[in-house]
């Protein structure tokens, strides 16, 4: 099974937010050498613990540093941009990276909704639920609008190139549905996402309609993995990722924690329990602790890809971390 690398781009406690962009070319490199099959940059605004703001910025970086690994988006959030302009960044980048490039896209505003009205510039635009709408105008640049249409005229240039696979991503049941009727790979945030991945997988795969540009489904398990030496690191590095979520999820987010941190925070009685409910969404453990745990979700999931997220303090043992699983999961090194 292939296993590919999903980067927000975490800015740890004590270092400049734009000093993680660069880490995430090393990481790239990195997930490169040791066999990944995919390196995917996802969208977020306004929170202070990633700086994944401009994925197709990120792209561009990542695959000029790169030479055989796929780069794309997980994903472009299609609301918060115009869909000709998605078409001719993804034609351009597929124009200077022939064959390496992915489309993936998703509905949600990938912030709060202060920030979502910045993006968007309207409380109409905020409201609108036209996400097919988009799409297919998305598609349309690439295989052309019916007769009469205001946008006929338009080319999306450069126009003799493709637009890259399109991957439609969600956290519900509604994401696989629509990449379903639409033709299109489907990948699961299920390193957030709180429905059992096997159902929407399953509905996915049962629903899906054959499109020109993909004639069987696919579908990618997004899942959240801290990989070290020991246990007991590895379960230091997880008490650090609880707490960047508490704060998170808690309206309180910064920059990513270190263990020491961790430590020493004062942890209250809920928070505990908090943190002990969301540890079943973070693999963590030893190298083939956490790769037989990928694999028995997968498995019951019904996953044909994994693509894993990781989030530790130290770069560099975040991209060891990543080193240990291709290990571990049998990557052939390039």
């Amino acid at each position: 099974m292939p296993l590919s690398v999903l980067d927000l781009s975490p800015v740890p406690t004590g270092t400049k937010p734009s000093e993680a962009l660069h880490e995430t070319l090393e990481l790239a490199k990195t997930a490169e050498a040791a066999g990944y099959h995919r390196f995917w940059l996802a969208e977020h605004h306004n929170i202070p613990s990633v700086v994944s703001s401009t994925p197709e910025v990120m792209i561009a970086a990542v695959a000029a540093v790169t030479s055989t690994i796929r780069v794309g988006s997980g994903g472009i959030m299609l609301p918060n941009h115009s869909p000709l302009k998605v078409a001719e960044t993804f034609r351009v980048l597929a124009g200077l990276h022939p064959g390496r490039i992915d489309l993936g896209i998703g509905r949600a505003p990938g912030t709060d909704q202060r920030t979502a009205l910045a993006l968007r510039r309207s409380r109409e635009a905020l409201s609108a639920d036209d996400f097919p709408d988009q799409y297919a105008e998305l598609r349309a640049y690439a295989e052309g609008f019916p007769a009469g249409h205001p946008f006929a005229p338009i080319t999306a240039q450069p126009d003799d190139v493709p637009l890259p696979p399109v991957w439609i991503l969600g956290s519900s049941t509604y994401g696989g549905q629509a990449a379903a009727a639409l033709g299109t790979g489907f990948a699961y945030a299920g390193h957030f996402g709180t429905l059992d991945p096997s159902g929407v997988i399953s509905t996915y795969r049962e629903q899906f309609q054959p499109s020109p540009d993909q004639s069987q489904p696919h579908a990618i398990l997004a899942l959240a993995a801290i990989v070290a030496e020991t246990e007991e690191r590895a379960e230091q590095l997880a008490l650090a990722n609880a707490l960047s979520i508490l704060r998170l999820r808690s309206g309180r987010p910064g920059p990513m924690p270190s263990p020491e941190e961790a430590a020493a925070y004062p942890w209250s009685e809920g928070e505990k329990a908090a943190v002990e409910e969301w540890s079943g969404l973070v693999s963590a453990g030893t190298p083939d602790q956490v790769t037989a745990d990928l694999r028995r979700r997968a498995e019951s999931a019904g996953a044909d890809e994994l693509i894993i997220t990781t989030s530790i303090h130290d770069p560099a043992e975040r991209r060891h971390s990543y080193t240990l699983l291709a290990e571990a999961w049998g990557l052939k090194p390039r």
